[in-house]
């Protein structure tokens, strides 16, 4: 565990580092003088409060932060950390103005926050101190801000493909000249793939990463003050350290990246992890640079002859998807907090937090993230998101429940996936169209349904799936537009050879779930 500072007043530049800022080559220490500057780390309540945050989320942030800070000590730094179990900060400004306090310093120094909130309190608490503050560029991303905005001009629609392809030219990713790699930008189509009725057999497991001090009493300062937040931590395993994540990204690629590709959309009763990476929350909190691991998997794939549409679609993930999300973030701030295209009013159903829920999907989906923290794109995007959009429930509650459940949520990169993609509360700014589908694609896609209450198949009744009936309910809803769209056209081709009468019966039983989304 840190130690509590001794008091060196005054002191040149307070050096804030915040608990995704876990890179020693931040910017924020350009210039770093050990005789004069104190780097200052803040363990704030309301980091946990502001959304109800799963205990594994707030466990790995803490011990990360520990680790950092240990390892900035020993490399010499004076380093000012506030712990939640000592100082007891309600907010990062109460922790920042404190330090200010004690120490008087000249200026504060801190890399470009990835959520606005924390960027506007910085601000606030450098106008109270009357403080110059110098918010530098976060090198860790590939592509800044202003080159995202560059690329971005004045375009009402965004595409993530055209950016990607920009981003591989650019950096030289998977090009043979100035060609892609195997003849194609995109090997999508091949990594959709069920599991079959035979399922996926046995999976490689992740490392198992031993609890140090730090994070012993972390995880118990975890289950003291938070009690009655949700999730567990008798399943925590997650990187807290730099050499952990660097084991992290090196068994995936030596056990996983070989099989990633073609089931990577497929689901499973029991199945936490299957060979997904597990490497978001080290790329969040910057113990891993997207650099390296690009790079460690373009080279297993050069040198073992690995699938390319498998390591062409991680690779996507983080050069394309996670690079495109925070440029997105960035150009449509504060509206994209507030968008709610389809003006959706529910209420946020109980069982989100509990998993209790009679739909098994969802009962799988929310049960392995109240376990893990954790859950995989589709199961968040076609399962969890998916049902938020056709049950009509309020972007930002969804939206809260997503940073507030999940281990690697940083705002940049939960809000813009979640808002604009899963929930296309932003009307389509940079999807071509709603993720929706019935029951069908989860029994597609899993075993889910197997033992279901309800039937895939059936749109009303008392055995009809109500990711079914909510999927017909809403193409009926909104079939004008879902018509006018090439890539939904087929959806309501579908709808309308329904009968007045099938029609009418969606309608009811939509109607009826809507109104009782809590007893599904």
């Amino acid at each position: 565990m840190p130690s509590v500072s001794k008091t060196r007043s005054p002191c040149r530049r307070l050096i804030v580092v915040l608990g995704d800022q876990l890179n020693h080559d931040s910017s924020a220490f350009d210039g770093l003088d050990i005789t004069t500057d104190v780097v200052l780390m803040v363990e704030a309540r309301a980091e946990s409060t502001h959304v109800w945050s799963h205990k594994a989320r707030t466990a790995l942030f803490l011990s990360a932060m520990r680790h950092f800070a240990s390892e900035l000590r020993d490399k010499g730094v004076h380093v000012e950390y506030r712990q939640l179990d000592l100082q007891a900060d309600a907010s990062l400004n109460a922790g920042w103005l404190a330090a200010i306090t004690q120490y008087q310093p000249e200026s504060l120094i801190c890399v470009e926050p990835g959520d606005l909130r924390v960027w506007q309190a910085l601000n606030e608490t450098a106008a109270a101190a009357k403080l110059p503050v110098d918010i530098r560029a976060d090198r860790h991303f590939l592509c800044s801000r202003d080159a995202f905005a560059k690329w971005a001009g004045d375009s009402k629609s965004l595409r993530m493909e055209f950016f990607y392809r920009q981003m591989r030219r650019e950096h030289k990713v998977l090009m043979d000249g100035d060609q892609p790699t195997g003849g194609q930008w995109n090997f999508d189509g091949d990594n959709r793939k069920s599991f079959g009725k035979a399922g996926p057999g046995s999976t490689p497991q992740p490392p198992q990463f031993a609890h140090d001090d730090i994070t012993r009493d972390v995880l118990a300062l975890v289950e003291r003050e938070f009690s009655d937040h949700p999730g567990v931590l008798a399943n925590f395993n997650w990187p807290v350290t730099r050499s952990q994540s660097l084991l992290a990204l090196q068994s995936f690629i030596d056990d996983r990246l070989g099989a990633f590709g073609a089931h990577q959309d497929a689901m499973w009763t029991g199945m936490a992890f299957g060979w997904h990476s597990l490497l978001s929350t080290s790329l969040n909190l910057k113990l891993l640079d997207p650099r390296e691991v690009i790079a460690t998997a373009e080279t297993a794939w050069r040198e073992r002859g690995l699938d390319l549409a498998g390591v062409e679609g991680f690779i996507r993930q983080i050069l394309g998807w996670r690079e495109f999300m925070r440029g997105v973030y960035f150009l449509d701030m504060p509206s994209l907090k507030t968008d709610n295209h389809y003006g959706h009013k529910n209420a946020l159903p109980k069982w989100y937090w509990t998993g209790e829920t009679k739909m098994n999907c969802l009962r799988e989906a929310i049960t392995q993230t109240l376990d893990h923290g954790y859950s995989h794109h589709i199961q968040r995007l076609m399962i969890t998101g998916m049902f938020g959009i056709t049950a009509e429930i309020t972007p930002q509650q969804i939206s809260d429940w997503y940073l507030a459940v999940y281990v690697d949520a940083v705002e940049w990169v939960e809000l813009p996936n979640t808002a604009g993609m899963a929930l296309f509360a932003n009307g389509g700014r940079f999807t071509s169209k709603p993720y929706v589908a019935s029951g069908a694609y989860v029994k597609r896609m899993s075993n889910y349904c197997n033992g279901c209450t309800y039937k895939p198949a059936v749109k009303s009744g008392n055995d009809a799936c109500p990711m079914t009936t909510l999927y017909w309910n809403f193409l009926d809803k909104h079939e004008k537009t879902f018509a006018s769209n090439p890539r939904t056209s087929l959806m309501v081709s579908n709808l309308q050879r329904m009968s007045d009468v099938e029609r009418a019966a969606v309608r009811a039983d939509g109607k009826r779930m809507l109104a009782n989304l809590d007893d599904l």
